[in-house]
């Protein structure tokens, strides 16, 4: 078990405030639905059912919350693996043995070399359990249960699943010869589920980083996607109302010749992505330094200069306030959910891990995880338009608004399961 406790009276199980946040979620989705009297009651109930059941399941029930946060184990078996290769190939700068003695060894850290290859290994693997059909198999059970419970068709329910953990761009790789087929409310389902869960790619780095502070990261890291999955087809639903019947009559079109070609074609995704994350931390970085610079000329307010993360603060603050969050604590909460839509998720995990001890109490803290747990950022956005336009450009008119709009209905969602972590006993 965690660090955190759980109570047992049902009477203490609802938090108002939590309650409020899901209501004015729903809402907010509803005042920004195209067609405000074609409200789909029963995607929104069982969209509903379904993330208390899965929040119940990991936070009440001893068996799976013991077996879900066991995957732990993973994080240090892929860590260690992934220290043996960077070791041999990066030196003591990644993570090896070093020539010299160390004396301030958190500063030893090297987040290029020593960290972030990770994701390289958990593509290639990703893809080698996609070849072995082990993963595809998970995928089409998930595709089956969101038919079944949430009514829509095999071609949103297979991209929507594979999008959890292949990454949105490749979810959509997955549906490709559905892409012409899709309507306009498929379309923004699957924009939104890209918007509002992290792709398996990274789902062992962020719970890496995240470990200090919470050691069941992994689990709680999965189980946000898997809730923000059925969360974010429920505001689409609800935005962009209309049939989702779509159906698959074959098998995708992501196929690998042989292991090795899997492991070839995982590897340089992965390298991609790595590239593109490298630079975007150094770009983020420097931006966030020279706007913080920049507001160090203004007056002080509260007697303390402005900063960025100070302004997001502020902005952010009733956001995490309905989520669950105390007001006392909602300022630094707020700055964490600001840079994690501005910016994006990987710079906010790592400024949670950097607050001070008491900055978040444990319930706050693990509230921000799951609201920050999904790629609803401006990045996102240019990442999906680039993708769907190379999969089928001749919609590109009709996508860029729409995935605009994901941008919104993804980070409501993944408040949507935020809202209902704080809705459960956490102290």
């Amino acid at each position: 078990m965690s660090q955190f406790q759980f109570l047992s009276p049902l009477s203490q199980v609802v938090h108002p405030q939590s309650l409020l946040g899901i209501g004015f979620i729903i809402l907010l989705a509803w005042l920004c639905s195209e067609k405000r009297r074609a409200f789909p009651v029963r995607t929104v109930v069982a969209g509903l059912a379904v993330q208390v059941a899965l929040a119940l399941l990991l936070l009440r029930v001893p068996v799976a919350r013991d077996g879900l946060f066991a995957l732990n184990s993973v994080v240090t078996a892929l860590t260690e693996a992934t220290t043996a290769g960077t070791s041999f190939v990066f030196g003591f700068v990644g993570r090896g043995e070093a020539p010299f003695a160390i004396t301030n060894a958190g500063a030893f850290i090297n987040f290029a070399f020593g960290v972030l290859p990770l994701i390289i290994v958990i593509s290639a693997l990703s893809a080698l359990l996609w070849h072995w059909r082990i993963l595809a198999l998970v995928v089409k059970g998930i595709a089956v249960v969101l038919r079944r419970v949430l009514g829509i068709g095999g071609a949103v329910g297979l991209g929507g699943a594979a999008t959890v953990f292949l990454g949105n761009v490749e979810g959509l790789l997955v549906i490709r010869p559905y892409l012409g087929k899709l309507n306009r409310s498929e379309l923004f389902i699957m924009f939104t589920v890209g918007m509002s869960v992290v792709a398996g790619t990274v789902f062992v780095l962020y719970a890496t980083i995240l470990q200090p502070v919470l050691p069941s990261a992994l689990g709680h890291i999965l189980i946000a996607s898997m809730m923000s999955l059925f969360g974010a087809i429920v505001i689409a639903r609800i935005m962009i109302p209309g049939e989702a019947a779509t159906d698959t009559v074959s098998d995708s079109e992501m196929k690998y010749r042989s292991s090795m070609d899997a492991v070839s074609h995982g590897t340089e995704v992965g390298l991609k992505i790595y590239w593109q994350i490298i630079a975007m931390l150094i770009v983020v970085t420097a931006l966030v330094a020279l706007a913080n610079m920049v507001m160090a000329h203004l007056p002080p307010v509260y007697g303390t200069p402005l900063t960025l993360q100070r302004v997001l603060g502020w902005v952010f603050a009733p956001i995490v306030w309905l989520y669950g969050v105390p007001w006392s604590e909602a300022t630094t909460a707020g700055g964490l959910l600001g840079t994690k839509t501005i910016l994006n998720e990987l710079i906010a995990y790592i400024d949670l891990t950097k607050l001070p001890p008491g900055a978040l109490d444990p319930r706050s803290m693990l509230i921000c995880v799951y609201a920050m747990c999904g790629f609803a950022n401006f990045s996102s956005v240019g990442i999906v338009i680039a993708g769907m336009s190379a999969l089928e450009p001749e919609r590109r008119d009709e996508v860029v608004p729409l995935v605009m709009r994901a941008l919104l209905a993804g980070t409501m969602a993944s408040g949507l399961t935020a809202s209902m972590i704080g809705l459960l006993p956490v102290t």
